[in-house]
Formats: structure tokens, sequence, C-alpha cells
């Protein structure tokens, strides 16, 4: 991906990031969207774990067919990034790559426990901020992000 490219795709999640808010957040939204996402997931056969929480209160949480454990890690290294940034996993990963560096030499955090790869969206509460952290892993970076922001779009309506 060039670098005009990069410079797209980071517009674009942050326009995403601008447009997805909520007015409020409750379990019951993170149950139905949770519900959406793996509607979506079993429709298109796709082998992806999906999670939200709030802090340290996982909401929902469930695992298709074809995931593994190593797909839970990579969701709590991908909320991390969320949790720690305030943005996407896949922006802030972007955004190190447009400035020709990694992830992982910008901060100098233990790859173990941050990936900044697409897949964890925050939760944003219009004049809250951000409250919980929705988060797919199985797929190619893009395509995990793709899938959150579609799922969000669909349940903000």
């Amino acid at each position: 991906m060039s670098t005009d490219d990069i410079d797209g795709v980071i517009a674009q999640v942050e326009q995403q990031e601008h447009d997805l808010l909520f007015t409020t957040f409750t379990n019951d939204d993170a149950w139905r969207l949770g519900c959406l996402l793996v509607e979506l997931a079993q429709e298109r056969d796709l082998p992806v774990t999906v999670d939200i929480r709030r802090g340290t209160q996982q909401l929902f949480h469930a695992a298709r067919p074809g995931t593994t454990p190593d797909n839970d890690s990579w969701v709590e290294r991908k909320v991390r990034v969320v949790e720690r940034f305030g943005a996407s996993s896949y922006l802030v990963g972007l955004r190190a790559r447009a400035k020709g560096s990694t992830f992982a030499s910008q901060h100098d955090l233990p790859l173990q426990q941050f990936a900044a790869h697409g897949g964890a969206f925050p939760v944003r509460v219009r004049d809250v901020g951000i409250v919980a952290v929705v988060t797919v892993s199985g797929l190619p970076q893009a395509d995990d992000h793709a899938l959150v922001v579609e799922a969000l779009a669909a349940h903000l309506g």
C-alpha cells in the first residue's frame, strides 16, 4: 500500500470513528451488536471471534468454528490498543505505517500485549467518549475492521 493509499484509508477510518456514534450504549446494545456480528459471520461462513467489552467487563463473546484460543489473545491485544490510544486498532497501526514506521518501533510496547491490527473499534457515546470496545478477530486485518464497521453502521441505522 502506497503512502497516498494509506493516507486515504486513514481519512476513511477517521471518518468512520467520527460518524459511528451512539447516544447511549447498554448491555442490551452490546448483545444486539454482538448477535448481529455473529449473524453476519454465519451468513458468510467466517471463522471469527467476536468480543464486546466495557472496561474489564466482557459483555459479549462468541467464537465461530475455525477459530482458536489464539483469536482470544488477538482480541485482548487489539482491545489494549484502543483503550490506550483512544482509536481503532486499525487506525493506530495505519498511522504508524504512514510515518514509515511500525507500531512496535514507534511505541516500544510488548507485542505479546498490544496489537495495532484491524478489528477493535471504540464504541463512542456522543458527549461522553469511549465507553466500550467491539472486536473481531480471525480475518485479514482490513476485513476484521470492515466487518465491525458494517455491523456498527447497521446497528446504528
